[in-house]
C-alpha cells in the first residue's frame, strides 16, 4: 500500500498552494480516491472522483471519444489525458489524475499488464504516459499503478 506520507506530502503542497484535486480511474477501481482521501486534511483539497469502468461511462461522465476508445478498449493515452481533463472541470479542480488498462493479462492486451495515466494542472496536460506492470496478482498490480501515479504527482509538485 502507498505511504501516507506521500499522500499526506501531496496534500501539504495542495493547502500551500490552496489548489484542489480530483481523479478519474478505471484499472484502479477506486484505489486512488480511496488512499487520497485517506490524507490528512484530504476535505480541504480533494474534491472528488469518478470510476468509470466501460465505454459507456467514459463516454458518458468523462467525454471520451468512443470511436478512439472503442478501438483500443478504453486503454490509451488519448483516453486518460481526456479523462483527467473532465475530471477536473467535473469537479471544478486545479489538479487532475486520470488512469485506465489493466490489471490482469487478457487478450486485448496482448496479455500484458499496462496502463496510461495522464496528470492535469489548470486544464493543461503535464505528465502522461504508460506505466508497465510484471504479472501479479491484481491488487498488487492495482497498488504499484497507484504508487507510481503518486509518485509522479509528487515529482510534478517539486517541479513547481
Amino acid at each position: 500500500m502507498i505511504d501516507k506520507n506521500k499522500t499526506d506530502k501531496a496534500g501539504s503542497y495542495l493547502l500551500a498552494h490552496n489548489e484542489t484535486i480530483s481523479i478519474a480511474e478505471s484499472v484502479t477501481s477506486g484505489l486512488l480516491q480511496f488512499i487520497l482521501g485517506e490524507a490528512t486534511n484530504a476535505e480541504k483539497f480533494y474534491q472528488g472522483g469518478i470510476t468509470a469502468y466501460n465505454l459507456g461511462q467514459k463516454y458518458k461522465y468523462l467525454g471520451v471519444e468512443p470511436i478512439h476508445a472503442a478501438a483500443v478498449n478504453s486503454v490509451s493515452q488519448q483516453v486518460a489525458e481526456l479523462m483527467a481533463i473532465e475530471v477536473c472541470r467535473m469537479f471544478s479542480s486545479d489538479w487532475g489524475i486520470s488512469i485506465t488498462g489493466y490489471a490482469t493479462p487478457v487478450p486485448e492486451s496482448g496479455n500484458k499488464l499496462f496502463s496510461y495515466y495522464a496528470v492535469v494542472y489548470k486544464g493543461r496536460v503535464k505528465s502522461s504516459g504508460k506505466l508497465d506492470c510484471e504479472e501479479m496478482p491484481p491488487i498488487r498490480v492495482k497498488e504499484k499503478y497507484s504508487e507510481d501515479i503518486i509518485d509522479e504527482l509528487l515529482k510534478l509538485m517539486q517541479g513547481d
